[in-house]
């Protein structure tokens, strides 16, 4: 469920969708999205200029992920900027049309990604910028359906979700995440924990806001938490 859910590559879908396999997915997510961060942290070893280099990154982690996370924050962004009544906010999110709030709120955190990641490129430090922030924003989903987190709709992916991953699950994930990111070379122990600790952040912050806007999370809201976590440590790595 994890590979078919975050990547484009083709595998056949569990038999069976429980939380138990839903729980599971989000756990592995960081797994799941490996070949994608291995390519993407190829792409900014290119001969090419660090800009170029990181559009082909960022570009090729968006077409990996078959666009969906970038399709989901347009649409929390739709509904955060929305009527503040609920269910207006939540039909306008099911529409799927991209809005005025959505299309800005996707090209800010596109230039910003791209901005960031040529600054780690000219760094010296670009591959393992790229590796660690595509397996950051894909660790954070484990704590945005962490249990006590209430889906916002009881159809679609965020009801499949949310509140299967127990608590101690999603800690051991971030403390692994946060482990894993302090050996890798090219800056000092610190900053790949650091990287880790701030996509958490802004992730978990956006999840905050969506529970609290729409009284739980959906597909689309945990699609704004990954690309907002994403980019948030693409920024902590990029000097």
């Amino acid at each position: 469920m994890a590979v078919g859910t975050l990547t484009a590559l083709p595998v056949k879908p569990p038999r069976v969708i429980n939380r138990r396999v839903a729980a599971g997915a989000m756990v592995l997510a960081p797994l799941a999205v490996l070949p994608l961060a291995v390519l993407a942290a190829a792409t900014t070893l290119l001969p090419l200029p660090p800009l170029v280099s990181a559009a082909l990154a960022v570009g090729l982690v968006a077409l990996g992920s078959r666009g969906l996370h970038l399709d989901g924050l347009a649409d929390t962004a739709d509904g955060l900027a929305a009527s503040y009544d609920r269910e207006r906010a939540l039909e306008i999110m099911r529409r799927g049309d991209s809005g005025p709030a959505g299309v800005a709120t996707v090209t800010l955190l596109l230039i910003v990604q791209c901005g960031a990641l040529a600054g780690a490129i000219g760094a010296g430090h670009g591959a393992a910028t790229a590796g660690v922030a595509v397996i950051a924003g894909r660790c954070v989903l484990s704590a945005c359906c962490a249990r006590g987190l209430p889906a916002a709709r009881p159809e679609g992916l965020g009801a499949t979700v949310a509140g299967a991953v127990p608590v101690a699950a999603a800690a051991l994930v971030f403390l692994l995440a946060a482990a894993l990111a302090a050996v890798v070379p090219g800056w000092p122990w610190w900053r790949g924990p650091l990287a880790v600790a701030v996509a958490y952040l802004v992730g978990g912050l956006v999840c905050w806001r969506c529970v609290r806007r729409f009284g739980g999370i959906t597909g689309d809201v945990l699609g704004a938490c990954v690309e907002s976590a994403f980019t948030a440590a693409l920024v902590a790595l990029c000097a």
